[in-house]
């Protein structure tokens, strides 16, 4: 009877005459078991959105905790109604250690589940901003059809001062439709026309770099501005780098880039380790290391963080620009790949890993409508277009021609696939406008 009270309650009230109370507590955990499967089930998104905000996240802790006590409550009441009068004391601990194990086994899930909320938590303070600006719950984008963010792979390494972002990509999304293109910008811009204001007047021919020693290239811009915080005024030390780059790659590509979030190299291999690797398709054997210490062999594998760091990173025996088009297929492999089980399993890691690795931008408020469109965008169609050579010519960029590409491209739309026709190429160089991502990464 108590193990049956366990799993239903009111089960050892009814049995004893208590009816009225047996028939309300088995009343209560029925209607308790459909709201969760049915918010799960049903409305799995909309609890996504909850599961980001500060407020629910400890409303949902408290809540776990009185539902878990109130259910070892009814374990122990149920015990102490249904309990015959043992025959002697080995009998008597026996069944307190029964009930007492079933307490713990309702104990423990619960336990975990409000440890990881308090995790949420912490992750969401950490990582996402204050931001005071009201989210309109009918339209979170202010009338916006496309929502532009501004994607960085940050690299810094011993003897080399600063950071490099050396992974420019912007993220242009369908607010509607979750389809979206993401436009590559090589590291190795050259004469990269800055913001009007003090950066355009400081390098009004274009960025160059800080003396001699240094080429001038975009992967440098985010790091001049964290030195000199004149080229930015009012913006605090952190986010002047985060700030000049945005305005720099909207002005290039011609459309409002309105949040950044950046990623530590390094820690990215720790955020795919948490996921239990990434599975990618390999599509020529790519050598790493500066002394050629190793290789990933070609076909469809599972990688390490170790590994997939090296497949976004690794230029030997190739180029900039091939590395550009892995690093596509690496985001596109980890978008589609980040599963709930998957997160669920590795939140702990997942977790840490993110709090050391990123830092963005995006407040905390959009963070509900965010989980929504990225719902949508797991179901979407990812294109990519990449601004390298002969499209580009990285050391006398056409500026115009970048902006013409990018205004076409969002307004074409996706074309899909059907059985029997040409796939789209799967190199990343040289194409004009986007291509599916789900035909050139496989």
């Amino acid at each position: 009877m108590t193990l049956g009270s366990a799993f239903l309650w009111g089960v050892a009230h009814v049995a004893t005459d208590r009816r009225k109370t047996g028939f309300a507590l088995m009343v209560t955990h029925v209607l308790l078991l459909a709201v969760i499967i049915t918010a799960v089930t049903a409305f799995g998104t909309q609890v996504l959105a909850l599961a980001v905000q500060p407020f629910w996240l400890t409303t949902l802790s408290v809540a776990l905790a009185v539902l878990a006590l109130v259910w070892s409550a009814v374990i122990v009441r149920s015990f102490v109604l249904v309990r015959p009068e043992p025959a002697n004391t080995a009998g008597r601990v026996l069944s307190a250690t029964f009930t007492a194990g079933l307490c713990a086994l309702v104990l423990a899930p619960t336990a975990y589940a409000a440890r990881l909320a308090y995790l949420s938590h912490d992750v969401v303070d950490s990582i996402f901003t204050a931001e005071m600006t009201p989210i309109v719950a009918d339209d979170p984008w202010n009338g916006a059809a496309r929502i532009n963010f501004l994607l960085i792979g940050a690299d810094s390494a011993p003897g080399r001062p600063g950071v490099r972002t050396d992974s420019v990509t912007v993220a242009s999304v369908d607010t509607a439709t979750g389809d979206t293109t993401l436009f590559g910008l090589p590291r190795n811009l050259e004469q990269v026309q800055l913001p009007r204001g003090p950066a355009r007047q400081r390098f009004p021919n274009g960025f160059s770099g800080d003396g001699p020693d240094t080429p001038g290239l975009l992967n440098e811009i985010f790091q001049y501005a964290e030195d000199y915080p004149e080229m930015v005024p009012g913006v605090r030390h952190g986010q002047r780098g985060p700030a000049l780059l945005k305005q720099t790659v909207s002005d290039i590509l011609g459309i409002p880039v309105k949040y950044y979030a950046m990623v530590d190299m390094k820690g990215f291999a720790q955020i795919i380790d948490a996921m239990g690797g990434v599975k990618v398709t390999i599509k020529q054997p790519i050598v790493y290391g500066k002394y050629r210490e190793g290789h990933l062999a070609a076909g469809t594998r599972k990688l390490s963080g170790q590994e997939a760091l090296w497949f976004g990173r690794s230029r030997t025996d190739s180029d900039d620009y091939v590395r550009m088009g892995r690093q596509k297929c690496l985001l596109y492999a980890v978008a589609k790949q980040a599963d709930p089980v998957t997160v669920l399993n590795s939140f702990e890691k997942l977790a840490a890993a993110t709090k050391r690795a990123i830092s963005t931008d995006i407040p905390k408020n959009l963070l509900p409508p965010l989980i929504e469109l990225s719902d949508k965008v797991k179901d979407a169609r990812i294109r990519s277009l990449s601004f390298v050579p002969p499209l580009i010519n990285t050391a006398s960029p056409d500026w115009g021609l970048i902006r013409a590409k990018v205004t076409k491209a969002l307004a074409d739309r996706p074309a899909v696939r059907r059985p029997g026709h040409p796939k789209a190429p799967t190199t990343a160089q040289g194409y004009d406008r986007p291509i599916a991502l789900d035909a050139a990464c496989h």
